[in-house]
């Protein structure tokens, strides 16, 4: 209580919000996006860089992983096709599913996976000209530093930026999608890390020979990618160390910088027109929530399901999302949605990505506008609400077989 009077003392009240999604990566932009259109009258959107995306943009994991489950059925809808299209409304990189948007039948569209390569730089644009369009204030250059608990609610969010330290006062929910459950970590909330720590990853954009490419650099499970480069290093990273992920981006630097040499060998005028900007980190901290999913659920039916996804690394494996994955029971009006969700280690690599972050996020917003006590969340409103928007629920899995 002593730390919380000084806090109040030293950080004004500057924001007030009915919903306040930390985290403008695909999470946050699916959270925002759904609290508004579920109710919530002001929605603030912290970022604590100046591009919307997270990883998908800044980070150049440019590709929107599939929404089906390899056997020519659609699995993620709602939010999370919404942004598939919203990423490709100027043109598609590669890998455009044909069969999936231009009509084709199943057994066309079993052939390819409902994916697509999408341009980091118009994806973000999209995405802040929408929020914006759908009244949500977005506010850069915030990165959340602290947050005010009082009787088992988060009252302030507290950011630092260019106007110094100061609180957004939430008056309902908060929902973290800083894929590293930053404010579960700052408001209490009970987390875990992932145990086997990040692999080195650094990727780039580069133009040669009147081409545009994305390079990874970095190390591969497998990879038959003629752009990918296997650095064979065996290092891990947390994620979560300020002088640990300095070095990590510091060597993943000077290996881009080796790979395009390497490259300009062969292509004499390769010249890099963009890297990544941010640490590419997928595993690091998640909430330990009011139930952790295991990759073997495969099919099972929860009664507070809030979506489906596949997992994006094989055909077949089709998951329900528990809405009880996405909130704890140390802090009420706290949601996660994207890299922070509570599953298992093992699972944790299905949920990582870009679809399933759109469908926790989806889940998550629309949440987060209904009420301010998760676990006592009329679920069957919650789901009403998600199926009115398109989102499939178990029943549809069902359908499938």
């Amino acid at each position: 209580m002593k730390n919380s009077i000084i806090e109040s003392i030293v950080t004004p009240r500057k924001y007030e919000c009915d919903v306040c999604v930390c985290g403008g990566g695909v999470a946050g932009i699916a959270a925002a996006l759904a609290a508004r259109r579920a109710g919530a009258r002001d929605v603030i959107l912290l970022e604590r860089g100046f591009m919307l995306g997270g990883l998908a943009t800044a980070g150049l994991v440019t590709i929107y992983l599939a929404l089906c489950d390899g056997y020519g059925h659609q699995v993620c809808f709602g939010l999370a096709e919404e942004l598939f299209r919203l990423s490709i409304e100027h043109g598609a990189e590669a890998r455009y599913p044909t069969a999936w948007l231009d009509g084709g039948t199943v057994e066309e569209r079993a052939k390819r996976r409902f994916e697509v390569q999408f341009n980091a730089q118009l994806f973000a644009l999209s995405a802040e000209r929408l929020l914006r369009e759908e009244g949500v204030k977005i506010m850069y250059g915030a990165s959340v530093v602290g947050a005010r608990v009082e009787d088992g609610k988060i009252t302030d969010v507290i950011i630092e930026g260019k106007g110094g330290r100061e609180a957004v006062t939430v008056r309902g929910s908060v929902v973290d999608c800083t894929g590293d459950a930053d404010v579960c970590k700052l408001a209490g909330a009970k987390t875990a890390n992932f145990a086997a720590g990040n692999k080195l990853a650094s990727w780039y954009y580069g133009v040669g020979d009147g081409k545009l490419d994305l390079y990874m650099v970095g190390v591969h499970d497998v990879s038959d990618d003629k752009n990918a480069t296997d650095l064979k290093d065996t290092r891990r990273f947390t994620g979560l160390d300020t002088e640990e992920i300095s070095d990590m981006v510091e060597i993943g630097h000077s290996a881009m910088m080796h790979n395009l040499l390497e490259r300009r060998k062969v292509i004499p005028d390769l010249v890099p027109v963009t890297i990544a900007t941010i640490p590419e980190v997928r595993m690091t901290r998640r909430l330990v929530g009011a139930y952790t999913q295991h990759v073997d659920e495969i099919g099972v039916k929860y009664p507070d399901t809030v979506g489906i996804f596949p997992n994006w690394m094989k055909s077949g494996p089709v998951y329900e999302l528990p809405f009880s994955a996405l909130y704890g029971n140390e802090v009420k009006n706290l949601a996660v949605a994207g890299r922070c969700i509570s599953v298992t280690d093992e699972m944790w690599d299905v949920t990582r990505v870009i679809p399933v972050c759109a469908v926790s996020g989806e889940a998550a917003g629309a949440a987060a506008a209904m009420c301010s006590d998760f676990a006592n969340i009329d679920i069957k409103k919650l789901q009403a609400h998600l199926q009115n928007g398109g989102v499939k629920l178990h029943n549809y899995i069902e359908d499938l077989k």
